[in-house]
């Protein structure tokens, strides 16, 4: 996975526009035909804008607290995908509207909590460890305390990590998964790392931090990146930096027949570039988040979330994964949805109608009605 900071090819980006120009738009194959150059768009390129749309637009009328069905899309009404803005997820949101929040607004209680928190991605595990001790704060948890309270929720059962990434465990001596993931939080405490984020000139430089520990890859040190991005601690845009996980890595190889040597970073960069093109070709309208624009993580996750898409749609394009399934359906939960993000967005900068009707900013939804 190589990170890319910034991508400008004309001559990549030129022939891609001009298949969307010129008809038709699928051959017999599945493929965008009227292609001068060298890297060559399949069908679920298509699908990537058409989920990009629809899944915001879903977002936005669960927000509104219409009843099911949210869409007409069979694929997307029965599997669950995330949104099409990361930083709509129930877990993004919960982040930011409680996690980050919650702290004292010193640079280590910020990271602290961030970490604790994105270590486990889980609501309930939070929940938890808040039940059992109170307010979790740094320096004032004993991570020996979470342990204790973590051991006894695996010996009950109990899941105390999401399902949403690998999350490999660091070899720092325990014979316990979750007791070496809080081991390496108090590293990085002790390493004072989070001043030594404060300090950080750019997202790229905070990722090349976290990525220096034990077991934080580069995806996961990118995706801790754009969540410590969100506090006060880091205060970077996310439209010049971006590191591909192997799920977009699938996505990708599905939407393109040849790469033509670019890096999937830089076709993430290149997806940004001809966005608005590519909309405009297809006849498509994509909501944004109240004015902000799509970022580059979010191009990052929904190449990942087309990858599971056309497992279903294109079952005869292949990726880079064998899978052929959606293992998770998509099941309506009951604790409404939130719409609210980083002051530091400006959010609403646009009002938001969709389906005619307004779609107000920073409420909780009625219950999701299933």
């Amino acid at each position: 996975m190589t990170p890319a900071s910034g991508f400008s090819r004309p001559d990549v980006a030129e022939p891609i526009l001009q298949s969307l120009v010129d008809p038709p738009w699928l051959d017999d194959e599945h493929r965008l035909t009227g292609l001068s150059g060298r890297i060559r768009p399949t069908a679920v390129f298509a699908s990537y804008w058409h989920l990009a749309c629809e899944r915001q637009r879903i977002f936005y009328r669960r927000l509104l607290g219409r009843s099911a069905p949210w869409t007409a899309d069979p694929i997307l009404a029965t599997h669950r995908f995330t949104n099409t803005y990361r930083a709509s997820d129930r877990v993004s949101q919960y982040l930011i509207n409680t996690v980050i929040p919650g702290s004292d607004l010193s640079a280590d209680d910020i990271f602290f909590r961030v970490m604790l928190f994105k270590t486990f991605n889980r609501v309930t595990t939070w929940q938890l460890l808040e039940g059992a001790l109170g307010p979790l704060h740094w320096p004032d948890i004993r991570l020996e305390v979470c342990d204790a309270v973590l051991t006894r929720a695996v010996k009950l059962g109990s899941r105390i990590y999401s399902a949403a990434y690998i999350m490999p465990p660091p070899r720092l001596g325990h014979d316990l998964k979750h007791r070496n993931h809080l081991e390496l939080l108090r590293l990085m405490m002790t390493d004072h790392l989070p001043d030594q984020l404060a300090e950080a000139v750019s997202l790229e430089a905070a990722y090349t931090l976290l990525l220096a520990y034990p077991s934080v890859g580069p995806f996961l040190a990118y995706q801790y990146a754009i969540d410590l991005n969100y506090s006060r601690l880091l205060a970077f845009g996310e439209s010049d930096f971006v590191v591909p996980g192997p799920g977009a890595a699938d996505g990708i190889r599905k939407c393109f027949v040849d790469n033509n040597g670019l890096s999937d970073a830089e076709l993430i960069h290149l997806t940004a570039e001809i966005a608005i093109a590519c909309l405009d070709r297809l006849e498509l309208t994509l909501p944004s988040l109240w004015g902000r624009p799509l970022q580059l993580i979010d191009y990052q996750n929904l190449y990942c979330e087309v990858g599971k898409y056309a497992r279903k749609a294109y079952p005869g394009i292949l990726g880079t994964s064998a899978r052929s399934r959606i293992k998770q359906r998509f099941r309506p939960i009951s604790t409404p949805i939130t719409a609210r993000y980083p002051d530091k967005w400006g959010l609403p900068s646009a009002a938001i109608v969709v389906d005619g009707v307004p779609v107000p900013y920073g409420q909780a939804s009625l219950v999701a009605r299933s």
